[in-house]
């Protein structure tokens, strides 16, 4: 955390759950903290819950190109959180999506790189894998800008899953119907999910910032559970059965997320740091080399997905939900 000491560090779309994370992470630094996001609303509330600290607000949008240019002047690091993340938003409207998806990830490099930004990290996500709806595949687009990007400004991704208890997952909204008994509405109980701890993403995001490499992309190998895991772990904790209705899948939603392709996996490199395990998937080097017939390795190894990592039970699930102090 040397590193960041007398550093300016500014985060797109910081009024999220990401953004107030790594303040919290960050407060004690000596480095200048700069929360950018259109939120109003959100930002006040930041602002009142963390009165004399060292950080600046500025309300604006990441799709105001001449803005950014003005914004990031100065600034050391720049973690990019700023994202249109609903699916069902981004099928009712993927124009909106690639505004701010795609074209919004354009301008933020492009601005870092005239103001001489010395590193950009950005924040994606399990569903830019295989795709299949808008928001997913405006955030695959969006990886693929990051790691096309060409100049003196370090940029490259972190990817990961679910984050227990982020705005618009499926835990605070059964906690919500628990609070006002009313029945669990599942999609389909048998859909896995990515399980991650939210202080888990902060930290390889800032492990993100120290070492890596332009056009990596960082990938947190996250175990995962079922959604009947979900909600059996709740009913451990409330020591009582909820009542359940099955509503369906959504439209734009998978059984299972993938958070690596198979060409991914295979070109990765295993870590582990403070009990975190991730990869690191250097950028390719050139449009025609091959990972897959080195050595004697003739098949491709398979993805890495929701229901093909660890899968939790309910007492491990209930135990990590308490690890993110939701319960």
């Amino acid at each position: 955390m040397k590193q960041l000491v007398g550093k300016r560090i500014l985060i797109t779309g910081g009024t999220g759950s990401f953004g107030n994370a790594l303040l919290d992470k960050l407060l004690d630094l000596d480095a200048e903290l700069i929360v950018f996001s259109r939120d109003e609303k959100k930002q006040h509330d930041m602002m009142v819950n963390r009165l004399n600290k060292n950080v600046k607000y500025i309300i604006g949008d990441i799709r105001n190109r001449m803005k950014l240019s003005r914004v990031f002047k100065d600034v050391d690091y720049i973690f990019h959180a700023a994202a249109l993340k609903h699916v069902p938003t981004g099928e009712n409207f993927p124009e909106e999506v690639i505004e701010t998806n795609v074209l919004g990830i354009k301008n933020v490099l492009e601005a870092a790189e005239e103001c001489g930004v010395k590193k950009v990290v950005n924040l994606s996500t399990d569903k830019a894998v295989y795709p299949i709806n808008a928001y997913g595949m405006s955030k695959a687009l969006g990886e693929k800008v990051v790691a096309a990007f060409e100049g003196d400004t370090i940029c490259l991704s972190l990817r990961y899953g679910n984050v227990l208890g982020s705005r618009g997952s499926v835990l605070p909204l059964f906690l919500e119907q628990i609070s006002k008994n009313k029945p669990l509405t599942i999609t389909n109980p048998y859909m896995t999910r990515f399980l991650l701890l939210l202080d888990q993403a902060v930290d390889l995001a800032l492990k993100c910032l120290f070492d890596g490499k332009s056009g990596d992309l960082f990938v947190i190998k996250s175990p995962s559970c079922e959604i009947r895991t979900l909600t059996e772990a709740l009913e451990l904790h409330f020591k009582r059965k909820f009542e359940k209705k099955t509503i369906g899948i959504r439209p734009g939603e998978k059984m299972h997320e993938t958070l690596l392709t198979s060409d991914e996996v295979f070109r990765s490199i295993d870590l582990t740091e403070n009990n975190i395990n991730f990869v690191r998937v250097p950028k390719q080097k050139t449009e025609t080399e091959d990972y897959f017939f080195k050595g004697e390795r003739e098949t491709r190894p398979e993805p890495y997905t929701s229901a093909n990592t660890i899968r939790y039970n309910a007492k491990q699930t209930l135990e990590l939900i308490k690890q993110s102090n939701l319960l």
